[in-house]
């Protein structure tokens, strides 16, 4: 409960008031110390030159024979208010008990004077200033002292008018805080309140910018960026879950068929077998899929790779289009190798030699397959940081507004109907090249052709990356 009315507003507003009342008495505090500091010299300079006169007067005088209490009337007309002025003949003793008592000042201020030749006292009102002197061979003191009245009345004015000021000062930055805070916090509440209409039902929402506002902003389109991706991790599963549920419910539904059509009516041993083999194939291509689908998840998900050792991509690229010739002979491959570095250690990348060949070999059959198996035209080069393979065919392309789907499993684009294949090949390849921490990207263009560019960082730029 607590918690809930000490808000982060709340609390940046009593922030901002402590700094301001801290500034505020310690500059008021300054003011008043620097006056009263200042008033203290100013009147002790008045002082002194009073006692000096005193001095002055009293030596030129021809004779000099005053008593150990002696109290001086004005001097002149600038008489300091309340201007009390003393000249004492020192004591033999230099005992100032009774002349202490008899003017009520202090002994000890009689004893520095005697000491320094000069000294300064005062009490609650009054301030005094003596220096000693010689005449004829015998010590004499003399003091002036008067009521500071701008001390005792126009500070007390001072005083006043600063405690007026900071009352007024804290109650203007109680305002202020208020309002600077509000201000702080409304483009933060604006944003929280988006925020919580946005859930599973609309995603497509999104953070307002706030103007003139960098940092905030920069927030803004972090969360942005997040929600875009949510959005598509949150599409792309609900299109697998569909994808999944009709590539599996097909051959699941053709076994049963089979099965209900044969146990329907006796049939002859010819027909059973082959409706078993039906269901054979059938069942097989569930398995596919189900291995299909296995492997999608723990390359995209699981992230482990058991093995990983130094393979070289060029070699791997030579396996790649033999094994493919090899499986169909109407495959036709070209390996561009005009771009090969001079040091073939360029082209050596730390992996799994049997993901890679998986990554590839899809990558280059479905070029084959769906440029009706005209040439494929394969380019491998490298920098001194990364590998590249680049497979460019001239089939029937991807429509623009599927390219966004392209990586969803078991997704086939819409003319891709008298092709057969399962949709797993490219988001699987794309889960391995994301393994090794390369990158793939897809360009492609309706009837004229799909090019795709895979990138690895080479086993040399790897090591220095962990070393």
């Amino acid at each position: 409960m607590f918690n809930k009315v000490i808000t982060n507003q709340t609390k940046t507003m009593v922030l901002l008031m402590l700094v301001f009342t801290a500034i505020i008495l310690l500059f008021s505090g300054l003011v008043y110390f620097s006056i009263v500091n200042f008033s203290h010299q100013r009147f002790y300079e008045l002082l002194k030159i009073r006692t000096t006169t005193i001095v002055q007067i009293e030596k030129s005088k021809d004779h000099l024979d005053l008593p150990e209490n002696y109290i001086l009337n004005s001097l002149n007309d600038e008489e300091l208010p309340m201007e009390k002025d003393y000249v004492f003949a020192v004591p033999t003793d230099s005992n100032f008990k009774k002349i202490s008592q008899e003017v009520h000042i202090p002994d000890y201020f009689f004893k520095n004077i005697i000491k320094e030749g000069e000294s300064n006292y005062n009490d609650k009102e009054f301030y005094y200033i003596g220096q000693s002197f010689k005449y004829d061979n015998k010590d004499y003191i003399a003091i002036a002292s008067a009521k500071n009245h701008y001390v005792v009345y126009y500070l007390g004015f001072l005083k006043r008018t600063l405690l007026t000021c900071i009352v007024l000062s804290l109650f203007f930055s109680m305002i202020f805080s208020f309002y600077l805070s509000k201000t702080l916090f409304k483009p933060i509440l604006k944003i929280t309140g988006k925020v919580k209409e946005i859930s599973s039902e609309n995603l497509h929402l999104r953070l307002e910018p706030q103007p003139d506002n960098k940092e905030l902003n920069e927030l803004v389109d972090t969360f942005n960026g997040m929600l875009n991706r949510i959005e598509t991790s949150f599409e792309t599963q609900n299109h697998l879950i569909g994808n999944v549920s009709h590539e599996l419910r097909t051959p699941l539904t053709s076994i049963m068929g089979e099965a209900d059509v044969a146990l329907s009516i006796s049939r002859t041993s010819e027909e059973y077998k082959e409706t078993l083999e039906i269901i054979l194939n059938e069942a097989e291509k569930l398995d596919k899929k189900i291995k299909a689908l296995l492997m999608i998840a723990q390359t995209g998900f699981d992230g482990k790779i058991q093995k990983m050792d130094k393979v070289r991509i060029d070699q791997l690229l030579w396996d790649v289009i033999e094994t493919l010739r090899r499986i169909d002979t109407r495959n036709n491959i070209y390996l561009d190798i005009s771009m090969l570095p001079d040091n073939p250690k360029k082209l050596k990348v730390q992996g799994n030699e049997q993901l890679l060949h998986l990554a590839v070999a899809n990558i280059i059959s479905n070029g084959c397959k769906y440029s009706n198996f005209q040439q494929v035209r394969v380019s491998l080069g490298a920098t001194d940081t990364d590998v590249y393979i680049i497979v460019k065919d001239n089939g029937i392309g991807i429509p623009e507004v599927e390219m966004d789907k392209i990586y969803d499993p078991f997704f086939r684009a819409s003319n891709t109907n008298n092709y057969e294949g399962y949709g797993i090949g490219l988001p699987l390849a794309r889960n391995i090249v994301r393994m090794h921490h390369g990158e793939l990207i897809v360009s492609s263009h309706e009837n004229q052709g799909t090019t795709v560019q895979m990138r690895f960082p080479n086993f040399y730029s790897t090591q220095q990356e962990n070393g």
